[in-house]
């Protein structure tokens, strides 16, 4: 219907009023450069932060607000009618309660009333707005009829407040919108669970500057968690020295040791449907802890250092499940007899599925792809061929929404 003649994914990008509505910009760019069409609906308050001639530029089609303009067209039905996604970002508290109880007083409310494709709300506001049982009920409500509400960022608001309700970034929003759209018009069958993902690798210090760790770049359980998320899942990401950004609607838990990750991972899966380990957690820690920095002694060689068991996350959660039903999927990482080494971990452990990869300098560890075979304790064994990681995660996912109780 609009823009470019070339067949693109056409998607909406709502812009609510609120002083996030700037960053949305990023978030047009990254549509626009990667191949979508974009129509930008801002609301009138929207125009007050960022006018209808700069996301007419980015975008290269017209911009409206109201109903009144272009009336031939038909635009309050035409737009939502030809959307592929249907974005708003920032959505504030007024645009979640007006969406939930379906006014249609301008043109972007009138398109979430006739749009049948995804739709995903990036909200931003106040935390106190956030945490109003009016916006929470609205939200839920929004959930329940298969949107997708990402939960907002923790930082820096306007002024000098901090707290949730910051805009995710508009790169993870991006993230998520791509994925949205590669799933088409499938609903998200995460919706209403709680997923517990571990990513990277733990660090076991042997003195203040050094440590026992491994190549994991926590790239998998990132694209675990996003894509959960992107699945209308509610994600806590323990995260285990990544250095990677935080992701859009994900609740992120930074830990370092394998003790640490193991507290937070079973406080956090209380009330987990799903619980996935994707992290590379040491089996090993030093016995003792040097306060001082161990120093090289002229013609003497180094103690041996004593190491010690660090505890079975994995096997620990797979045999004492805080709640019925819950599903527990392991990773193993192996270097040699990778199938058979994976089908005795996999009885070992006690998990419902593991992902098993072959592993090394040059595989898997840092990279964007992965090749793997999920095995299950059902005596499943399904393989996922080399290609990016979120789509061994889209299988992992797929594995798991049916055995959910």
């Amino acid at each position: 219907m609009w823009g470019d003649p070339v067949d693109k994914p056409k998607v909406v990008l709502g812009v609510s009023g609120g002083i996030a509505a700037y960053k949305a910009c990023e978030l047009l760019r990254r549509l626009t450069e990667s191949g979508h069409d974009v129509r930008v609906v801002p609301t009138g308050s929207a125009l007050h932060f960022v006018g209808a001639a700069t996301w007419s530029a980015l975008s290269g089609n017209p911009v409206s607000t109201e109903v009144w303009d272009d009336v031939h067209e038909v635009p309050h039905v035409r737009i939502g009618q030809h959307a592929d996604l249907v974005v708003v970002a920032p959505a504030t508290a007024d645009m979640l309660a007006k969406a939930a109880h379906g006014l249609a007083d301008d043109l972007l409310t009138n398109t979430l009333l006739t749009a049948r494709c995804p739709v995903v709300f990036a909200p931003a506001m106040h935390t106190e707005m956030w945490e109003h049982p009016a916006t929470q009920e609205n939200v839920a409500t929004l959930r329940r009829r298969g949107a997708l509400v990402i939960e907002p960022a923790v930082g820096r608001l306007t002024g000098v407040d901090t707290g949730k309700g910051r805009l995710p970034d508009p790169t993870e929003i991006f993230e998520v919108c791509r994925r949205v759209l590669a799933r088409g018009a499938a609903r998200p069958d995460l919706a209403g669970r709680h997923v517990v993902v571990s990513a990277g690798g733990t660090r076991e210090p042997l003195d203040p500057v050094r440590f026992l760790g491994n190549r994991s770049s926590g790239k998998q359980g990132y694209a675990l968690a996003r894509t959960a998320a992107a699945r209308g899942a509610r994600v806590t990401l323990v995260a285990a020295n990544t250095g990677l950004p935080d992701l859009a609607g994900v609740d992120v838990v930074q830990v370092g040791t394998a003790v640490q990750l193991r507290e937070a991972v079973l406080k956090a899966a209380s009330d987990a449907d799903a619980v996935v380990m994707a992290a590379a957690v040491a089996d090993f820690r030093p016995a003792t802890y040097a306060t001082g920095k161990i120093k090289k002694k002229d013609g003497q060689e180094p103690e041996a250092i004593v190491l010690v068991r660090n505890p079975d996350i994995l096997a620990e959660i797979s045999a004492d499940r805080p709640r019925p039903g819950q599903v527990v999927v392991g990773f193993a990482a192996e270097t040699d007899d990778v199938l058979a080494n994976g089908r005795t971990k996999l009885a070992r452990k006690g998990c419902d599925l593991l992902v098993v990869n072959e592993v090394g300098e040059r595989r898997t560890f840092g990279s964007e792809e992965n090749e793997a075979v999920v095995l299950g304790a059902d005596g499943s064994e399904i393989p996922v061929p080399y290609g990016p990681k979120e789509a061994l995660a889209e299988t992992v996912w797929d594995l798991v929404v049916p055995r959910l109780g």
